[in-house]
């Protein structure tokens, strides 16, 4: 039987620039393929990629390891990790044979795919994908699926927001999270420009976001922008 391969952009450590985990260092394995485009991704563009064996990615992320020392652990992203559902469950478990602990980021659309792999990841950081900001249709259906999956583990959720964001998709994603039943942390994450055209969310438009997570009883909810893209790491 011909063994379930991935196409892989890149495998490289460096510091987790994103969320609750900001700093942490992390071994990065970035998946090719995404089922969205939004507007402010700056992922689309990376060109090539190469295909993996769960057994190969697996000696990749060891060599890495034994290279840069011990990491905080493994974060699978994207591009969207879950679309290869079936290959997360051949080469997660080769990762935690090795020790690792594993970050899987995603968009949270996807939570048949999630409910395959649940028992197999540690950390998830989940994206809301505002329809305001990624100029796609809106996923808050799929999103409340998944994060009722998602908080069978430890799991917080990121709001990328631009300046085109409108106040109520943020109080929609406020809803979303007093629903799960559990506290959920919210890191609202302002947009990196990507281009020269794309103009940089407001101070008190972010703090005004922020107030608006809070009134809806989101209390565990912060602004943390892209730390390593001010760093200049990748």
């Amino acid at each position: 039987m011909k063994p379930i391969e991935a196409d892989i952009t890149e495998v490289f450590s460096s510091i987790q620039g994103e969320g609750i985990f900001a700093g942490a260092k992390q071994v990065f394995v970035r998946f090719a393929a995404c089922n969205m485009k939004c507007h402010f991704c700056d992922e689309a563009d990376k060109a090539g990629s190469k295909v993996y064996s769960a057994g190969s990615l697996a000696a990749e992320v060891r060599s890495l390891e034994k290279a840069k020392g011990k990491h905080h652990s493994v974060s699978l992203t994207g591009g969207e990790p879950l679309l290869y559902a079936s290959f997360l469950k051949e080469f997660i478990p080769l990762l935690k044979k090795d020790g690792h602990k594993i970050y899987l980021e995603t968009n949270g659309t996807l939570p048949g795919a999630l409910g395959e792999v649940i028992d197999l990841v540690d950390i998830i950081a989940m994206d809301f994908k505002l329809p305001s900001a990624t100029r796609e249709k809106p996923f808050w259906d799929a999103h409340r699926e998944f994060l009722k999956i998602a908080a069978k583990r430890k799991v917080f959720v990121k709001a990328v927001v631009t300046h085109e964001t409108k106040g109520e998709d943020l109080e929609k994603a406020a809803e979303l999270i007093k629903s799960a039943g559990v506290e959920v942390p919210l890191i609202i994450q302002p947009a990196t420009p990507v281009r020269k055209a794309d103009a940089a969310v407001k101070a008190d438009r972010l703090v005004g976001f922020l107030e608006t997570v809070t009134s809806k009883g989101v209390v565990n909810a912060r602004i943390v922008p892209q730390i390593h893209k001010m760093l200049g790491m990748p």
